[in-house]
């Protein structure tokens, strides 16, 4: 990736091309893009399977990097696909390829404390500038803590990670363990990254969201990876969701309770339907045969409502359910939230979890008496950020 944007400065510093970023339009496919810039077609549907599965997982909004040369002609474009991954078109010897790279980026990861104010959320909005930490705290202890019960004096911690892009904060920041403290009384989270949920000091879960297996299967044909190194094609290849391989026909069911979002046909993902579920979460079902009578977007489903059937619709090699799940936008492992079905954790697993709670329990009380100073990106002009090392 480093090597990637060193060649577009060269590009852009000896040749005059110019870099831009720009957000992806609603509506607009990796089709239409080929379309638009003149670009064979013929390039998306002579890649593999799951490179053609990934370039549907370009979202509306997202911002893209394109470099562009004399008379406007396009030479390179990198289309995030998700945090970890990006699409990379390029023009070598006057053809257009096709790969996929990582996208690089800084991880900070910082333990604050902040006197409260106003709010949670606008406390954390003025120390740091950084309103996705505000949001997923917020979004952490919805539950838990009656914010209009905290005054001035009283105290939150944090202990995050934080994504850092081209100069600004990149994607959902990691909550490892907060507290909120009301009156000299704590209240505290703990990540459990074994599957991604929060749990209170004594083990016990304070996500009641979690899923089950959306069709009765055979055997799972791909498994979920945000990036994994080819070493026979010498790139990386990604698959965002797990294949559930099925006879076709086999009914497919949702695997939580949520409102659809989409029902129609998505890229190589065929004949689609998703579902947004409570905790920011949205699941993908793909390749069906056909959908489930009355499955429309806005109806609301319960868990185990039956959606559609299994089929090979868009780019598929045999009869199969593609699952994907996602929260806050993010593509994410369906294997750790589907396991998990139970509402504390046990043995040995629960009482290394709760060390780890009283440790990190003890570092966000000492955090609030020394107050270090929190993280807050000053914003840079647009050029500099595109420009920047990452």
């Amino acid at each position: 990736m480093r090597i990637i944007y060193t060649l577009l400065l060269i590009i852009t510093t000896v040749f005059g091309a110019e870099l831009k970023e720009l957000p992806w339009k609603k509506g607009d496919t990796f089709l239409t893009f080929l379309q638009d810039n003149n670009i064979p077609q013929e390039l998306y549907f002579n890649l593999e399977k799951n490179d053609r599965e990934l370039c549907s997982e370009i979202v509306a909004g997202v911002n893209y990097q394109e470099l562009r040369g004399e008379n406007n002609e396009l030479l390179q474009v990198l289309i995030p696909i998700s945090e970890e991954m990006q699409l990379h078109l390029y023009k070598e010897k006057g053809e257009f390829l096709f790969t996929t790279t990582p996208i690089a980026f800084q991880e900070v990861t910082q333990t604050i404390s902040i006197p409260v104010h106003y709010s949670p959320y606008q406390d954390i909005l003025d120390a740091t500038s950084n309103q996705a930490l505000a949001n997923e705290f917020a979004r952490s202890f919805k539950r838990l803590a009656n914010f209009k019960q905290m005054r001035k004096g009283d105290n939150i911690a944090i202990k995050y990670t934080q994504r850092i892009r081209m100069g600004e904060y990149y994607g959902t920041p990691n909550i490892e363990a907060a507290l909120i403290e009301i009156r000299n009384k704590q209240t505290y989270i703990f990540k459990n990254e074994a599957d991604g949920r929060y749990y209170d000091e004594k083990g016990r879960t304070l996500t009641s969201f979690f899923m089950t297996v959306p069709v009765a299967y055979k055997r799972i044909s791909d498994r979920f990876t945000y990036k994994r190194w080819h070493p026979v094609l010498k790139r990386y290849r990604a698959h965002l969701g797990i294949d559930y391989a099925a006879p076709a026909g086999r009914k497919i069911y949702a695997a939580a309770s949520g409102r659809v979002v989409f029902e129609g046909r998505k890229g190589g993902y065929g004949k689609t339907v998703e579902i947004k579920h409570e905790g920011n979460y949205k699941s993908l079902y793909g390749h069906m045969s056909k959908f489930a009578a009355g499955i429309r977007p806005g109806k609301w489903v319960k868990q185990g409502t039956l959606i559609g059937y299994v089929g090979s619709t868009g780019v598929s090699t045999g009869p199969h359910l593609h699952f994907g799940l996602y929260k806050n936008g993010r593509a994410i492992n369906p294997s750790k939230i589907i396991r998990v079905t139970k509402n504390e954790l046990k043995g040995k697993q629960k009482q290394q979890f709760i060390l780890y709670a009283k440790a990190l329990s003890q570092d966000l009380l000492e955090t609030i008496k020394s107050r270090p100073e929190p993280l807050n990106i000053t914003k840079i002009d647009k050029q500099s950020k595109l420009n920047a090392e990452v």
